[in-house]
This record gives C-alpha cells, structure tokens and sequence, in this order.
C-alpha cells in the first residue's frame, strides 16, 4: 500500500487531507507535535482505521529521519507550521522555530532520503500571504514576495529553502501558495470559526477596522483535492497557486454568517456586527491568480462560497464539543494588538 506521511495532521487543513487521501486508499502517517491549534477532534472519525497512524513528533527533531526510512513514503505533505497573523505578532520565535528551522530540518533529512528513495515526493504547502498586499490584480506563481507579518516572512522564508533545495539538491518538492481556507475543524483563532462560536455564545461579532480588508476564500476540502492532484501529478520544482478567484471582505463574510444564523433560527439579540481595533500592518487584500493549476492539471474549485458557508456552519452547529475540545482561553483571548 502507498504511504503518505502528512505533517501537522491534527490541525484544520491537515485533518482534512488525511480525511480525503484515506477515501483514496493511502496509508497515511500523521506526524504532529500536538500544540494549541492541535486537536484530536479533527482525527476522531478515523482514529481506528487500519491505513492511518498517528505518531507525536516535531519537525524539528531527528526522530523524523527514523521515520521516514521505516515508512518509506511516496509523498510527504508538510502542513506543520504556526499559522496565525495575530500570534505571530505577540510570539515570533515559535513562528521561526517551526516555519523555518522546522522545514530546514525537514529538507536536511528528505535530501538523503530522495537519494534513496527515488520515487518520492516532498509537497510544500504555504499561503498567499507571503506576496503581500495586492492592491489590484491577481498575484501568479512569479510575483515577487513581499510579506508582511512575521507569520508571512516566516513561510516566504520556508518556500525559499524549499526552492533552493531543488535547485542546489535537486530535490523531488512542489511548493503550493493556497488563499484563506474555511470549512469544518478549523480553529476558532480564525475568523470564520470564530464569528459561529460568537453567534451560538449570542456575543457581538468582532470585525478589525472597518471591515473592509478582503481575502480570497476556498473551501478547506477544494484545497485538499488541489494538493492531492499535484501530489499525483504536479511538476517537481514548481510553485502552484490554489485560490477560488472569490474575494469577499471581512464584513461581507460576517454579514452571510448573520444570514444563515438568521435561517437557522439561532440568532440571539447579542449578535452584533463591533468594529474593533485593527491588527497591525494588517493587508487590505490578498488575491491569487491561479490559472497555472487550472490549466495545467484540469483542476478547479467545486464548492461555491455560499454553500461553503453553509456546510461550515452546519458542521459546527452538530459539533459544538468541538469548540468545548479547545481552551476558552484561546478561543475568546485577542492577541496581536501590540
């Protein structure tokens, strides 16, 4: 059987991934360090499948070496990062530790592994915020980087040791720059969990500034077909944009919250739109162009952004032990506002 090893497995998008390679018939090794944003909710609905091990590591240690070479994976999806702007702002160094040192790691041990091992293939997943704010336009595959928080610099940093590697090493990697992500298991730091847990608690709805920073949206399982399809096909030393094409800013996304909390007969009089204090250095918008991946490998989103929604909403609201999975503490506490 064919063994796949994903990094950060027990976070949002990582969940999701192992979710849908298990549906394809991979055996799957999660490997995850198990922090704050990690959740063993998110792996409950296949902990007892027989292609799937979970196994607590770190990147940053030499346990991944033994790992690789017992498993012997044809593929390697590196998600274990610290993800978020507003933490990156208050605590920088756990952002370095494990986007940067954690992935050099990861690259020092794939090197001699991909020696060995010829048919393997390491994916690189990071974000689009690592080109900074785009004013106007689309930012494609060559658009020069520019981020922003410490949390952009340090995966802009990730996917230039990433580059280099396949360059120097010829390394067997792909890197892959994906827009906002939204869906089931996704931790409530992030706004759209968030605003739901707001509306099921009955508490106002924070929006930083005046809600008019705009991000681009793709539903969580969309971006998990993409990384698999490039997995399986993809040309090795390429970056690949994964996006939908749709912005939406901040307060258009909580106002569509409000309209299916409405249908839904859940809205309780608390509920209201608060405009709070924003992040700093915050980008108005981020918008990929994602042609590359839709012409190349036939691929496009399927789940509009107003089903989306809806499936994520009704995820939460059959999983509230979800959010009682998670310190309150992290769930209501405001970081990054130094």
């Amino acid at each position: 059987m064919k063994k796949i090893i994903v990094t950060g497995g027990l976070g949002f998008i990582g969940s999701n991934l192992i979710e849908l390679l298990l549906k394809k018939n991979y055996y799957v090794i999660n490997l995850d360090k198990v922090t704050y944003s990690s959740n063993l909710y998110n792996t409950r609905t296949f902990n007892n499948n027989k292609k799937y091990q979970f196994i607590k590591c770190d990147i940053n240690s030499k346990k991944i070496e033994q790992i690789f070479n017992k498993y012997k994976p044809i593929g390697i999806f590196n998600l274990a990062a610290e993800t978020h702007v507003d933490r990156s702002i208050d605590s920088p160094k756990s952002f370095i530790d494990s986007n940067i040192i954690g992935v050099y790691n990861i690259l020092e041990i794939f090197r001699k592994f991909s020696k060995k091992y010829k048919k393997t293939k390491l994916i690189h997943i990071s974000t689009d915020e690592v080109f900074g704010d785009i004013l106007t336009g689309r930012s494609d595959e060559n658009y020069p980087y520019k981020p922003s928080s410490p949390y952009a610099a340090s995966k802009a940093s990730s996917d230039h040791l990433v580059s280099s590697y396949v360059r120097t090493y010829n390394i067997p990697a792909i890197v892959t720059n994906c827009s906002n992500n939204y869906g089931p298991k996704q931790h409530p730091e992030k706004l759209i969990p968030k605003l739901i847990y707001n509306i099921f608690t009955n508490k106002p709805l924070p929006i930083y500034g005046n809600g008019s920073n705009s991000r681009e949206w793709i539903y969580v399982k969309d971006h998990c077909e993409a990384l698999i399809k490039i997995f399986e096909k993809g040309k090795i030393g390429n970056f690949y944009n994964i996006g939908s094409n749709k912005n939406q800013t901040n307060l258009e996304i909580c106002e569509r919250l409000i309209n299916v909390a409405k249908k839904n007969k859940i809205l309780g009089n608390g509920v209201k739109i608060k405009f709070v204090k924003d992040r700093p250095g915050h980008d108005i918008r981020y918008a990929l162009n994602s042609s590359k991946l839709k012409k190349e490998l036939k691929w496009t989103p399927k789940t509009n952004l107003s089903e989306g929604i809806k499936k994520t909403f009704q995820w939460y609201f059959k999983n509230k032990k979800y959010y009682k999975s998670i310190s309150k503490r992290d769930i209501i506490k405001r970081l990054g506002i130094k």
